[in-house]
C-alpha cells in the first residue's frame, strides 16, 4: 500500500480527468450518478472494517494526549475553517462549504504513514483513531447545521438520511462482520486473506467514485476551472497555522519530539473519503462542494510530505542541540 499512498494525489488526479472525458458522452453523463453511492459505501465499509473499535478505551489512556489532540481537532480547526472560508471562499458559498466538511474530519488511515515518516509516536497516533472516527460521525452532521447552516440552506432530513446511509450502513456492518466471519471461516480469515487486499480496494472505489462524480458533474468545472484556485490559499493557511499551533502546544505540555510529531500530523491529515460521500449524498446538486473536497487531498498529501520532512529536519536540529549541551 505504500506505493499507493506515495503516488495517491497522481490516482485521484487521473480519475478527475477519467471522469471529466467521460462525462462528454450524454449516456455516461446521465448514468454516472447512480454509481456514486454505491462506490462510496463499499469503500467506507473497507475502511471501518479495518478500525479497531474495540480498542476504544486505548484512545484515552494517554488522556493528555487524546485531550489535546481531540481539541485541536474538533474545536480549533472547525472554527479556523469557518475563519478562513469567510475571509477566502465566501463569494463562493459551496467551496466554503465544501472546505469546512474537509477541515471538520480528521484522518482515520494515511496520516499514520507520514508520522511513521516523522519518526512520531505511531502506537500513539494510532491509539486515537477510533476516537476520531466516532466523534466525527457524530459531529459532522452538527457542524454542516452550525458552520454550513450560516452559509446556505441546509435540509436536514437529507443530511441526517445521507449520514445514516452512507456513513452508518457501513459502520454498523463492520462489528457484524467481525463477529460473523470468525465463526463461519476461521478465527483469523479476515485478517490473513481480507485486511491486505482492502487498502487497495478501498482506493479502487474511492477512484471509481470521483470518475462517477466528475461523469456526472464535471460540466461546472469546465466551464469554471479556475474558480478552484481560490482554494490553494485557505488549503495552505489552514495547514501552516494547524501545524504552528500544535508545534507550540506540544512544547508548553512539555511533549517529546515524537509525541509532538503525531499531535502534529493526527491534527493536519483530513479525512476527504467520509466528508465527500456524504457531500455526494447531501448535496447533489452542488458539485463545488464535493470539488473542494477532491481538490483538498491535491494540495493536503504534498503538504504532509513536506511537514513530514519539516518534523525530521526539527528532530535532526534537537538532538544537536542536546549533543551541543552536553
Amino acid at each position: 500500500m505504500v506505493n499507493i499512498e506515495k503516488y495517491q494525489s497522481f490516482f485521484i488526479l487521473g480519475s478527475v480527468i477519467a471522469g471529466l472525458i467521460l462525462g462528454q458522452n450524454t449516456t455516461v453523463r446521465n448514468y454516472a450518478a447512480s454509481f456514486i453511492v454505491p462506490f462510496l459505501m463499499i469503500m467506507l465499509y473497507g475502511i471501518f472494517l479495518q478500525v479497531p473499535l474495540n480498542q476504544l478505551r486505548n484512545s484515552f489512556k494517554n488522556w493528555k494526549f487524546a485531550s489535546v489532540s481531540g481539541g485541536i481537532n474538533f474545536i480549533f480547526n472547525p472554527l479556523l475553517a469557518f475563519v478562513l472560508g469567510f475571509i477566502f471562499l465566501r463569494d463562493v458559498p459551496a467551496l466554503w462549504i465544501g472546505f469546512i466538511m474537509l477541515m471538520v474530519t480528521p484522518c482515520t488511515d494515511w496520516y499514520l504513514l507520514f508520522t511513521g515518516i516523522a519518526r512520531g509516536n505511531v502506537p500513539l497516533s494510532a491509539s486515537i483513531l477510533p476516537m476520531n472516527l466516532i466523534l466525527q460521525l457524530i459531529l459532522l452532521p452538527v457542524y454542516l447545521l452550525i458552520f454550513a447552516g450560516t452559509i446556505a440552506t441546509i435540509d436536514i432530513g437529507i443530511l441526517f438520511e445521507s449520514v445514516l446511509l452512507v456513513l452508518f450502513v457501513p459502520f454498523l456492518m463492520s462489528p457484524i462482520t467481525k463477529k460473523t466471519i470468525p465463526i463461519l471461516k476461521g478465527e483469523y480469515w479476515l485478517e490473513k486473506r481480507i485486511f491486505p487486499k482492502l487498502d487497495h480496494l478501498q482506493f479502487s472505489f474511492l477512484n471509481l467514485a470521483i470518475i462517477s462524480m466528475f461523469a456526472s458533474q464535471g460540466e461546472q468545472l469546465v466551464q469554471n476551472p479556475l474558480i478552484l484556485l481560490k482554494l490553494i490559499l485557505p488549503v495552505l493557511l489552514f495547514f501552516v497555522i494547524v501545524f504552528i499551533t500544535g508545534q507550540i502546544v506540544g512544547r508548553y505540555l512539555n511533549f517529546s519530539y515524537q509525541d509532538t510529531a503525531s499531535l502534529n500530523l493526527t491534527t493536519l491529515a483530513r479525512n476527504s473519503p467520509i466528508v465527500l460521500a456524504i457531500a455526494l449524498t447531501a448535496f447533489p446538486e452542488e458539485p463545488f462542494i464535493a470539488l473542494a473536497l477532491v481538490i483538498g487531498p491535491l494540495i493536503e498529501l504534498p503538504v504532509l510530505g513536506i511537514i513530514s520532512h519539516a518534523l525530521l529536519w526539527i528532530r535532526k536540529v534537537s538532538l544537536k542541540e542536546s549533543d551541543d549541551s552536553i
